[in-house]
């Protein structure tokens, strides 16, 4: 008997990721609750730019190409015309946080009925490894060589929390993937978030804490300490928003 199977919301194609990325994980979760809701042949995708570009090669479900930042209002039309669909967006910090602020946070204000699956590194992965929006205080990257300064670059941004406080948001949290005990929350999240959607009730977002072993200049055991380290703290995990429907 196999205990473990490809989820069949997966494609067979190779994963292009670097060594230790936690994309491949994430990509996963994402298509097994996609198989436990049987919803595979009802749901499209919202693909972003960054590291995750590539993932309509991935996901076994129908999927769309959006601009920088642009996947949240991409989502809201499919969803609006096609309102039976399950629509999701997957997105790291650079494509949400940065450029796509404004769709992220209208989408959710507006209570649009969509998912979004969030991956935050703390850095730019695809382009270099330069600073993100969500970078810590002190973090090094190849545009704050020094560490990131809170008086000439500002704080991080909690995106969970920030979102949280949007009356049209019916879930939100933020879950990590570093070792199995948080990886089988991280995917109970990702269900309740789909979840949501298909109650009707709003909004729904899934932060993921996620490792960048090429760009945080570590290797992938190195990474999972420094995020368990640093990036928790900052960023607590937990759920932000829980409506009582998917409880």
């Amino acid at each position: 008997m196999a205990v473990f199977a490809r989820p069949k919301a997966l494609t067979e194609k190779p994963w292009h990721f670097c060594p230790g990325c936690s994309h491949g994980i994430i990509h996963t979760l994402v298509a097994e609750v996609i198989d436990e809701l049987n919803i595979r042949e009802t749901t499209v995708g919202v693909c972003p730019v960054g590291c995750a570009v590539v993932s309509h090669e991935y996901f076994n479900v129908d999927m769309q190409q959006a601009a920088h930042g642009r996947a949240p209002a991409v989502a809201t039309g499919i969803k609006r015309v096609l309102p039976e669909r399950t629509v999701f967006t997957y997105q790291g910090d650079g494509d949400l946080a940065s450029i796509g602020t404004a769709e992220i946070i209208h989408a959710a204000a507006r209570g649009e009925k969509i998912t979004t699956i969030f991956v935050n590194n703390a850095i730019y992965g695809m382009t270099g490894g330069q600073m993100a929006p969500t970078t810590l205080l002190g973090q090094v990257t190849t545009t704050s060589p020094f560490g990131r300064r809170q008086d000439t670059q500002g704080y991080p941004i909690r995106v969970a929390e920030m979102l949280a406080t949007l009356e049209g948001v019916a879930y939100v949290a933020r879950v990590s993937v570093h070792n199995p005990k948080e990886i089988n929350r991280a995917k109970k999240a990702i269900r309740r978030a789909f979840e949501c959607q298909q109650k009707g009730l709003g909004f729904s977002l899934v932060e993921v804490l996620a490792c960048c072993p090429t760009n945080w200049g570590l290797s992938p055991k190195e990474s999972i300490n420094w995020l368990v380290e640093n990036m928790i703290p900052y960023y607590p995990l937990g759920e932000y928003r829980l409506p009582k429907e998917v409880q």
